[in-house]
């Protein structure tokens, strides 16, 4: 097939999901067509079956903000037309569906466009919500031709707040194992931990929801039982923040800010435990890459994220805000070996059992298949 990919291409869950999901279909035999401002920041347009389109946005003196989804709208059926796309598939319903929805109707005295939109999260929890763009959230989910959401949670909280009768078909996120797997001896852990700490990783965005403060307060009670030291991979509006608490709790010397990292795989597996306080997850893909590495992850209890984690089995889920309880399982986890490995195994087996790619990317090609001839 020839697929239209539209994304946000900068650091995010979103981004990151569409990227690879895009390279894996590529390696899967499909032309893949990014449309976007930007390369993913994943992507390398290297990669065979792999063709990006950069979308180019004019400003004038007359708009006080360029109009984005109107010049993503008109490559998007440009693209389509000149690479006879079967079918667009946009990540994020804001503004990326509704864009996609004018470019089949500026293409429909001449050819069928179906378009099916995925939702991750805050698009609708957040974004989609907001008084201002509920209506257009729920026209443009109305409007496509399929429409997917990465956890059950998401679907029903869809279905919740829009009173969408579409169907909306629930494939979750996904991860390559292998190119995500343990490193059993940590090697390269030393560059960051020269004394032979343990090291905790927290991988984000640094948005408000994802509360990375919380990170470094949880490290500082889990050194108050064994050493630690904790990689922050990302950035955000709330690095500034993370940075400043550390130094105010004096603990400048055991974090290390690395900002974006176009290679976590290689990152992940150095670390024990993988951090996640968000204030919510529609699924938690740093947990999934963490579990796919060996890395236990301790996470809030919230939205989709136990659809992944088994508490006490392949994880642990505690309330948000509860730095004590966080950092106490995280202190478990580094002075019991056995109960480590345990978990590490079984994060491992979950990942691969559930959630490898050639499991979910399967899933993706039957829905276009569905879309398409239903279109027909």
């Amino acid at each position: 097939m020839n697929v239209g990919i539209t994304c946000y291409p900068t650091y995010g869950g979103s981004g990151i999901v569409a990227t690879e999901l895009g390279m894996e279909l590529a390696g899967r035999g499909h032309e893949v067509h990014f449309i976007s401002y930007a390369n993913p920041i994943r992507l390398d347009p290297g990669i065979p079956r792999i063709h990006y389109h950069e979308v180019e946005v004019s400003t004038y003196p007359l708009f006080q903000y360029p109009p984005y989804s109107l010049a993503l709208a008109a490559r998007m059926a440009d693209v389509a037309e000149s690479y006879n796309l079967d079918l667009l598939h946009v990540h994020y319903a804001i503004p990326h569906s509704i864009s996609a929805l004018l470019a089949q109707q500026m293409l429909a005295p001449r050819r069928r466009l179906p378009f099916v939109t995925t939702l991750h999260g805050t698009d609708i929890t957040l974004v989609g919500s907001d008084a201002t763009y509920f209506p257009i959230t729920k026209f443009s989910i109305e409007r496509s031709n399929g429409v997917s959401s990465i956890s059950e949670w998401l679907r029903k909280e869809t279905v919740d707040v829009f009173g969408v009768s579409n169907e909306i078909r629930v494939i979750p996120n996904f991860v390559n194992c292998d190119l995500y797997h343990p490193d059993n001896e940590k090697t390269g852990a030393a560059a960051y931990a020269p004394a032979g700490e343990k090291l905790l990783i927290h991988l984000s965005n640094f948005r408000p929801v994802k509360r990375v403060t919380d990170c470094i307060r949880i490290l500082a009670e889990v050194r108050k039982n064994a050493p630690a030291h904790l990689l922050m991979a990302g950035d955000g509006p709330d690095r500034g923040a993370a940075e400043h608490l550390a130094h105010e709790l004096r603990l400048d010397r055991h974090v290390t800010f690395l900002g974006k990292q176009n290679h976590v795989e290689r990152l992940i597996p150095l670390a024990h435990v993988a951090l996640l306080p968000s204030e919510l997850e529609s699924f938690g893909l740093a947990a999934l890459e963490a579990m796919a590495c060996g890395v236990v992850p301790v996470s809030t209890n919230v939205g989709g994220v136990p659809e992944l984690i088994t508490h006490g089995e392949d994880g642990f889920l505690e309330a948000v805000g509860d730095i004590e309880g966080q950092a106490a399982r995280v202190a478990s986890l580094l002075s019991d070996d056995s109960l480590h490995y345990r978990m590490s195994k079984a994060g491992r087996w979950n990942a691969a059992a559930r959630f490898c790619s050639d499991r979910i990317i399967p899933q993706y090609e039957k829905y276009y298949e569905d879309v398409v001839n239903a279109a027909g």
